[in-house]
């Protein structure tokens, strides 16, 4: 069955030959299907045929990072990491907020691109249908048991609706049920409850007409006329205005809605996907949603658990959001951030390792690199069960680098390059430590 998929298509551009047959070779030994193209006009014009884009960000027409602005603006971009002999760490903030995936440095490192490629596509012919998606991190029984049922729900044309705190990745789990979906060529359209302001939303969801209202000078298509043939998600349902949620349920049991100040009937087939924060049931208690609204879109409840409690996901994810910025983090930078709750869960984490990684003078993020309250001990915190007892970040510093000198016995240059520092600052810091 394996050989019948399709193998990852790999797009390498670069106007140096040598690098291009060095990086085919690589690729296709590992077994993806490889393209090449020597300009950035190729790239834009073919981009769309691959999943995959190697971009060189020198070429003789085009820079890589415009190439890349421009395949954002697409319908349906391709992934991209960027090759350069420049490395430039702004460079490198920029592209990957620009969209990039990863930014290698060349003389590229087969075995590091490799490895990168592998996790944002797969590697070709490993068939283990258990296994998390590329860019998802699951390692915990958790979150592979949700991505289980986030499997089985998205071919079916059901309303799925995703349960967790802010920040868990409720998003991230709609859109895998998009593109696992019947349906991953049509239209996505995200919708924020919460960000609409309430005499706005019916007009942003059904659409209006011209008209309609002070202001309504042409006729407008809603979200929901939007996501025809594809999938509209509704984001924090729990904040839908009380007054749009019986004209929401009447789409959702029948299809059809009319624009505001309009008398035509239309029909949408989008798949809706909500997802929450709140408790809905008590919600409906309270009088604050409707019970009819609460289970119909309650039809395919998906929990997704806080990172509190999926504590073997946390390491994995700082690494995957570390990668982009090139950083690691030190043993007891690591110790720290597997210690701490996450009460913003992955969305703080990620925030929490992008500051790391500015305010970091190394490669190698150390514990007063981290915010305050990363280093801060938990109540429960336990010696035994590895729990951080120590808040002081001088004394963190200073079992960073006792642990660093122990690692390279003694040898303070190979320690401080551990440490992603100077040797002059190293011998600084242990005489200022009395060390």
């Amino acid at each position: 069955m394996d050989e019948a998929r399709p193998r990852p298509a790999v797009a390498v551009v670069d106007d140096d030959p040598a690098q291009r047959i060095l990086l085919r070779g690589a690729l296709e030994a590992a077994g993806f299907a490889v393209t090449e193209w020597a300009t950035g006009a190729e790239a834009l014009a073919r981009g769309a045929a691959c999943d995959l884009m190697l971009l060189d960000v020198r070429l003789p027409d085009l820079g890589g990072l415009e190439v890349l602005a421009r395949l954002q603006q697409t319908e349906r971009p391709p992934r991209v990491m960027l090759l350069t002999a420049y490395m430039d760490l702004r460079d490198a903030v920029a592209a990957v907020k620009a969209g990039a995936l990863d930014y290698l440095e060349k003389p590229v490192d087969l075995d590091e691109l490799l490895t990168a490629v592998e996790d944002a596509l797969g590697a070709p012919g490993r068939g283990d249908a258990d296994a998390p998606p590329p860019g998802v991190v699951a390692e915990s029984a958790s979150m592979r048991e949700t991505l289980r049922a986030v499997r089985r729900a998205a071919p079916a044309h059901i309303t799925v609706l995703l349960l967790g705190e802010s920040g868990t990745g409720k998003e991230v789990l709609a859109r895998l049920l998009h593109e696992w979906g019947a349906r991953p060529q049509g239209p996505w359209v995200a919708v924020n409850c919460g960000a609409v302001p309430p005499a706005l939303f019916e007009s942003h969801l059904f659409g209006h007409e011209r008209g309609a209202f002070t202001g309504a000078e042409a006729r407008r298509a809603g979200c929901l006329e939007a996501a025809h043939g594809g999938t509209l998600f509704l984001d924090e349902i729990g904040e839908l205005p009380p007054e749009v949620q019986p004209k929401l349920l009447r789409a959702l049991e029948s299809g059809a809605f009319r624009r505001v100040g309009g008398g035509e009937e239309l029909r949408s087939d989008a798949r809706i996907v909500a997802a929450t924060n709140r408790d809905l049931e008590a919600e409906v208690a309270a009088g604050r949603f409707r019970g009819d609204l609460y289970y119909r879109v309650n039809a395919f409840p998906v929990r997704i658990a806080p990172l509190r409690e999926r504590r073997e996901d946390i390491l994995p994810l700082a690494a995957h959001f570390l990668r982009p910025h090139r950083r690691r983090l030190s043993s007891a930078a690591e110790r720290l951030v597997a210690a701490h709750d996450w009460p913003g869960n992955a969305r703080e984490l990620r925030n929490a390792l992008e500051r790391a990684a500015i305010l970091s003078t190394g490669a190698v993020i150390l514990p007063g690199d981290l915010p305050p309250a990363v280093g801060r001990p938990r109540a429960d915190a336990d010696p035994a069960r590895g729990g951080v007892l120590v808040g002081d970040m001088g004394e963190i510093r200073r079992r960073a680098i006792l642990e660093a000198l122990e690692k390279t016995g003694g040898n303070k240059t190979r320690a401080a390059e551990l440490l992603g520092i100077s040797r002059r600052s190293l011998v600084y810091k242990l005489r200022s430590y009395g060390m």
